[in-house]
């Protein structure tokens, strides 16, 4: 058995009931080095196999391999399915048969990150990565347009690193060909996480500010507002 498990932030309070269960059940805990040592304090017991960044398809190998013999949990942070695990298990699923998968849902950052703010998210949203490690740069730039044309609300990830420091200015300046400056907009470090902060801003200033990886960031739509100090997107049920 073979558990591809979101584990949310990384904080024990926000971790499902079926997370915590998957990896008590496994023999093995596979992950990412900076998330299986999130985990370790909570699961000391467990047999642990780690590897670095940009090693994505080891760590899927790893996991089927040891999957064959004993119960194993491949840990992504948030939700396995965005920009996680999970697909990439499947697509090499067929190399190892008789492997049976189940995928753990987590709460992914742009939900524990928007509760952090208040309500950013109660109308349809986009969720578009910065990261052109996978995605062509023009793809990005593309869909940003699309999800700014839309009035989509837009939580963006990956919004910044140290190869691509200017990477949310840009992505700003696309969004404001079609938003106001005013647009409200806010951002969450860290969540859940020591040394969580957070703020909101408008815009025109979030396209100067400094984030990082471990940085989501909102873009609020044509009805989001700072509503009792919080980031609010209304649905519109007072106007019903």
């Amino acid at each position: 058995m073979l558990y591809v498990v979101g584990f949310g932030c990384g904080a024990r309070e926000c971790m499902t009931a079926e997370a915590e269960q998957a990896m008590l059940q496994s023999d093995v805990i596979v992950g990412y080095k900076t998330y299986t040592a999130l985990m370790k304090p909570f699961f000391p017991d467990k047999q642990f196999v780690e590897n670095g960044m940009r090693q994505e398809t080891a760590r899927v190998r790893l996991a089927l391999e040891y999957a064959q013999k004993q119960t194993v949990s491949l840990i992504c942070s948030g939700d396995p399915e965005l920009y996680g695990m999970a697909a990439l298990t499947f697509e090499y699923l067929a190399e190892y048969p008789g492997t049976e998968i189940r995928i753990v849902p987590g709460i992914t950052a742009a939900f524990s990150g928007g509760a952090v703010l208040g309500a950013p998210l109660t109308h349809d949203t986009a969720i578009i990565s910065l990261s052109d490690l996978l995605t062509p740069m023009e793809k990005i730039e593309h869909r940003l347009r699309c999800a700014a044309e839309g009035d989509f609300v837009i939580v963006l990830y990956n919004p910044s690193s140290n190869q691509r420091a200017d990477y949310l200015k840009k992505a700003c300046d696309i969004i404001l060909q079609f938003r106001s400056p005013e647009t409200v907009c806010g951002y969450v470090k860290n969540i859940g996480r020591e040394g969580e902060t957070s703020r909101i801003c408008l815009l025109s200033e979030l396209r100067n500010e400094q984030v990082d990886m471990f940085t989501t960031v909102y873009i609020g739509n044509s009805e989001t507002r700072i509503i009792g100090g919080k980031m609010v997107t209304p649905r519109g049920y007072s106007h019903g």
